[in-house]
């Protein structure tokens, strides 16, 4: 597949006097339909560099490439049309005064017909579950929904990237993972391309590949099945993921299980041979 955004040799410091890079030369690319985690501890860089993706701070040096042009001051709003960003705090993107009017309030922006916009609107509100909701106040939803509508919100925009920036870390386990599977529902019908933020482990499992970023600078690049086979995940702001801990538990108990990651089923299997 061919990459939808490229990075190459990327550098920015909040403080042009400051000696420290809070990103520092990063290279690497995210593929049309991809989704790409990006994992590190607090102040590794990661939410900079998708807000220098998104325009929102210019680099110091360095290239970003979307959808095979160069990111530029004379293109940059025309990119982010093609970008849509979830943040932490669905509070903050809320304008609306009703649920319907806030997913309308990007379409209105950008000149769609009243009838598309109308249309656009049910449509997004339906894929997040949130139909039912049109109505209703945002500041009345729970934090689940909240995150809901503010998807809705940039699904109905029609971009061809989402970027989730710890979009499901103020939620509830079930949340979080309910979460998660719309939007992999959403990227698989609509081709989208998922950038996700995150410290979640059910989050990176569901991603096709994931990038550790260290003190500003790219640690490495693996499959999540890669990344859960590290005995330093704690290392790099991540928990070990249940499975390994139970496996660990078993093996201490004297079952000869292997020593690499498995998935649960994976587990399951091995624990159904043993008996």
């Amino acid at each position: 597949m061919e990459s939808i955004i490229e990075i190459k040799n990327l550098s920015f410091r909040y403080q042009a006097d400051q000696e420290h890079y809070d990103v520092h030369n990063i290279t690497f690319h995210v593929k049309h339909g991809e989704w790409l985690s990006i994992v590190g501890h607090n102040g590794s860089g990661k939410s900079t560099t998708v807000r220098l993706i998104d325009g929102l701070l210019e680099a110091e040096s360095g290239e970003i490439w979307i959808d095979g042009d160069l990111l530029t001051e004379e293109n940059v709003w025309d990119k982010r049309r093609k970008i849509g960003m979830v943040f932490q705090n669905p509070d903050n993107q809320f304008v609306g005064a009703t649920v319907e009017d806030d997913v309308a309030f990007g379409l209105e922006n950008q000149g769609i017909p009243l009838e598309e916009m109308k249309r656009r609107v049910t449509e997004a509100l339906s894929l997040v579950g949130m139909a039912g909701f049109s109505k209703k106040e945002p500041a009345r939803l729970s934090g689940g929904q909240k995150q809901r509508v503010a998807i809705a919100g940039v699904v109905a925009l029609r971009p061809d990237i989402l970027i989730l920036d710890e979009a499901t870390s103020m939620l509830d386990p079930e949340g979080r993972l309910e979460l998660i599977k719309i939007v992999q529902e959403i990227r698989r019908n609509h081709q989208i391309t998922v950038i996700s933020i995150t410290h979640d482990l059910d989050e990176v499992a569901m991603s096709d590949r994931v990038l550790v970023m260290k003190k500003g600078e790219i640690e490495s690049t693996s499959s999540p099945r890669e990344l859960f086979s590290r005995s330093d995940l704690d290392q790099i702001g991540l928990d070990q993921p249940f499975v390994n801990q139970l496996k660990q538990s078993l093996r201490d108990s004297g079952l000869k299980l292997p020593e690499h990651y498995l998935t649960e089923e994976e587990l399951e299997e091995a624990l159904w041979e043993l008996f």
